[in-house]
């Protein structure tokens, strides 16, 4: 056996983000080795469950191009792609903050 020749795995997975009781997830590819939060080769987008419905962005085309080169997806990613594959990106168009009005020109 040649040492420092070893292929390692690359994963497709999520990172918890947020603040306690207010999970929100990056999707990233990283070495199968490292930590959960640990550095990422890529991010590859977001989820985050709390919204109804959840919003779901993720860059398809980055992630087949890591599925391309031998990533493998975790069980939750997985589902996650079918989802955007069938619906399609989910993400809720984005409001002003309560209080404060919108001014338009015009």
């Amino acid at each position: 056996m040649t040492r420092g020749l070893e292929k390692h795995m690359v994963k497709i997975r999520l990172t918890r983000m947020g603040s306690k009781k207010r999970p929100f997830y990056r999707v990233m590819a990283i070495d199968e080795r490292k930590q959960r939060d640990g550095r990422p080769l890529e991010f590859l987008g977001t989820y985050d469950p709390r919204l109804d419905p959840p919003a779901l962005n993720l860059d398809i085309d980055g992630i087949e191009g890591w599925v391309g080169k031998g990533a493998q997806l975790s069980d939750t990613v997985k589902s996650l792609v079918g989802r955007v594959r069938r619906e399609g990106n989910t993400v809720p168009p984005v409001s002003a903050p309560v209080g404060t009005e919108v001014v338009t020109n015009g």
